[in-house]
């Protein structure tokens, strides 16, 4: 199956960087590499893009799609949390401009066997990157209910996360737990049949916290922010695109810390922490997409864009 992802809020990201022909740029997120070959398109012979992705297909399918530039593009494969250290393995210090666009990719959800669909039988897989042992089957099979819970509540803010957990955990005493299908059942059975009939398929919610929970996601975004702002060049900037609450709420308070780190009293005279800026939140609201991108492509509904500009 060919690796298709189509990029989320794509010329908005590239209007809010700020390309300059000669910058360096990363995209910390490479996927199918749409938003890469868009920067890679507005570069000279001098400028560079690093794409990171820890996804064997998706580094495969950006090398192919950004073969005409290879000039400038250089292709690495880890995650995005080693940033700082991949780049100065290739002599980069500080960057003009950062992507992370932490959407799943369509390949990654439409592939039946990498198992985050809920609609396709499959081994209960979901690795981002799939040279790590742990599964999604480990945690659905292993997890104290307790912590199910609180998995299925937090990370896929499902009402029912009570139930579902309960429910995941009977069924386990039976048999192992070990496909898509069987799990997308056992959570369909455990939210009551009037609430199924609304909204979109009842496992959605919990399929998002497994992969999540298994994934780090949040853990590594939350690390990683206040670093990627420490790389940026003066005036560079930080664009990341969010898919729910979560991140979205981790991504608007770090840019807000960062623009606004004094942790003085409100009533003192003047600043005595010592805690500097380190630049402006450009967007006090989120980038949202177009009414147009919402018709081409439903996955982008809960899209949002913040951007972040390093101070002088």
């Amino acid at each position: 199956m060919e690796f298709v992802h189509t990029s989320v809020l794509l010329e908005e990201t590239i209007e809010e960087l700020k390309i300059k022909p000669d910058g360096i740029y990363v995209d910390g997120t490479l996927g199918g590499g749409g938003h890469s070959l868009q920067v890679a398109k507005r570069l000279g012979k001098s400028g560079r893009i690093v794409g990171i992705d820890q996804d064997a297909a998706a580094i495969k399918a950006a090398g192919n799609r950004l073969k005409d530039y290879s000039e400038v593009v250089t292709i690495l494969r880890g995650n995005y949390k080693d940033m700082k250290a991949m780049l100065q393995k290739e002599n980069i210090e500080k960057v003009n401009g950062i992507i992370l666009d932490l959407g799943v990719s369509s390949y990654q959800l439409d592939t039946p066997e990498r198992g985050f669909s809920y609609n396709e039988e499959a081994p209960l897989d979901m690795r981002m990157d799939r040279s790590k042992e742990k599964t999604a089957k480990d945690i659905v099979n292993t997890y104290p209910e307790m912590e199910l819970y609180k998995i299925i509540r937090d990370y896929g803010e499902d009402k029912f996360a009570k139930n579902i957990a309960k429910h995941i955990v009977l069924h386990r005493k039976e048999k192992p737990i070990e496909t898509t299908l069987e799990l997308a059942e056992i959570v369909k059975e455990s939210i009551p049949m009037k609430i199924r009939k609304k909204g979109g398929h009842p496992a959605k919610r919990t399929f998002q916290a497994i992969r999540i929970e298994l994934n780090d996601e949040l853990g590594v975004l939350r690390d990683s922010l206040d670093e990627m702002i420490d790389i940026l060049e003066p005036k560079g900037r930080l664009c990341i695109i969010t898919f729910h609450s979560l991140e979205d709420r981790i991504v608007k308070k770090a840019f807000k810390n960062a623009e606004n780190p004094c942790v003085c009293p409100p009533d003192f005279p003047v600043c005595v922490c010592g805690k500097i800026s380190k630049g402006k939140n450009v967007t006090r609201k989120p980038i949202l997409p177009s009414e147009e991108e919402l018709l081409a492509n439903r996955r982008a509904a809960s899209a949002k864009l913040r951007v972040f500009e390093k101070a002088n």
